[in-house]
Parts: structure tokens; sequence; C-alpha cells
């Protein structure tokens, strides 16, 4: 048997959520939710605002507007909602220059590139916050895909933005993983078979994080790249 006839690895793909994971992003997501909806008068605790972090957008002011108890007809509730989301986005863009990446977040992009993984950054946030964190990561050279809010209607739990994020990478989703902080990165992943591991730092205890279906759990993007030398 020549060298050309041994059999080659399929190429592995790492699909990366990116708040909360790579960048420090959660608590300032939940405190410009909460401010927003407070002055939309639909004020809510920030422990329910920071349980649906990261889901989609709709769906968590939805859900907040019932547990601030928001009555009224369809459109009432959509004009609190949609202000609600104007006022998220506005004061979001004013802390974007007090975000910073998460330990480990640049080197494990790049580490994972230098190993043969294909990586790919699966977002489903809005391409005005995708940009800065982008540019904070600054990661593009060791990038082969990025998916952003504009590539769905409805994000994570939904696992459109992961089958799209999967697509780009080109590989089966038995040869993917999916890296997320959030419950509804692990059910949106594992809706399409893809194994996922966990960071600790959106600020999930370990035990919902394995309900959600995580096959591992790290401290942070710096431990999951110690992981993947053994994937």
């Amino acid at each position: 048997m020549t060298p050309a006839d041994l059999p080659t690895a399929s190429p592995r793909a790492l699909l990366l959520d990116v708040d909360g994971t790579l960048v420090d992003s959660t608590y300032v997501h939940v405190s410009t939710w909460a401010r927003a909806l407070a002055e939309a008068r639909a004020p809510v605790p920030h422990v329910e605002v920071h349980r649906r972090i990261g889901k989609d957008g709709s769906t968590l002011v939805a859900e907040l507007l019932e547990v601030a108890g928001v009555e009224g007809d369809d459109e009432v509730r959509d004009r609190v909602a949609g202000r609600a989301k104007d006022l998220h986005d506005e004061y979001y863009a004013d802390a974007a220059d007090s975000l910073r990446l998460l330990p480990g977040a640049r080197d494990l992009v790049r580490g994972a590139k230098e190993a043969g993984w294909i990586t790919v950054l699966a977002t489903s946030a809005p391409p005005s916050e995708f940009r800065h964190a982008r540019a904070l990561l600054d990661v593009d050279d060791h990038v082969d895909a990025v998916t952003t809010g504009e590539d769905v209607d409805t994000a994570k739990p939904d696992p459109t933005v992961v089958a799209i994020a999967l697509e780009r990478a080109g590989v089966e989703a038995e040869h993917a993983v999916m890296v997320g902080d959030a419950t509804w990165d692990a059910i949106a992943a594992g809706k399409l078979g893809i194994r996922s591991i966990a960071v600790r730092t959106g600020g999930i205890g370990d035990d919902e994080l394995r309900a959600a279906g995580y096959a591992e759990i790290a401290d942070d993007a710096a431990g999951v790249l110690a992981l993947l030398g053994r994937l």
C-alpha cells in the first residue's frame, strides 16, 4: 500500500458561539436588556433576563413581557416589545467599548485552525454587534466562515443558524463540535446531531449545561483548547 492509498482523516469543524463564549458580553446584555425593559414599562428581575440570554431576541422579549405582566392586545405588546428592542440596541452599542475577550478566546480560534479544524464563528448576533466582537477577536485569518443574524429569521434554540454554520464548514454533523455558553447552543446543536462543549463564562450552572446536552464542560475557551487535543 502506498501513502496515497492510506485513508485520510475526515475534516473536522469547530462551530464557535461568540457572545459569552469568546467575548465577555453576557452580563452587558443582561444589564442593557433589563434597563431597556424597565424604560419600556416592562421591568423584570435581572435573573429572568440572564436565564434567557443567547435565546432568539423576539422570543426573549416575548417571554419577558409575560414575566413583567404586560397586558393588552397584540398591538400594545408589539409596541412595548419594539421599544424595548430599540432601547437595548442603543444601550448595548453605547457599552460596546467595555467589552473584553474571555480567557483563551483568541488562542482557541488560532489553535484550532493550526490543529487542522475548520473554524466557524456561529453567531446570530446582529451585524452591528458582531462587527465589534469580530474586531475585538482579530482572528479573521484563522476563521473559515461566519454566520450572523442576517442569515436567519429565528435564532437559537432554533437550529437554523447552526445548520448554516455546518453547511459553510462543509462537514457532516458527526465531524463537528459546537462550543457555547448557553443551554440554547447545546439544544440547537443536539437537534442536528452535533456534539457540544460548554464554557462556564456565561454564568450557567453545570447541572443546567449537562441537562441541555453538553458532552463536556470547560471553564473557558482556554479549557476548550486543551480538550481539543483528545477529540
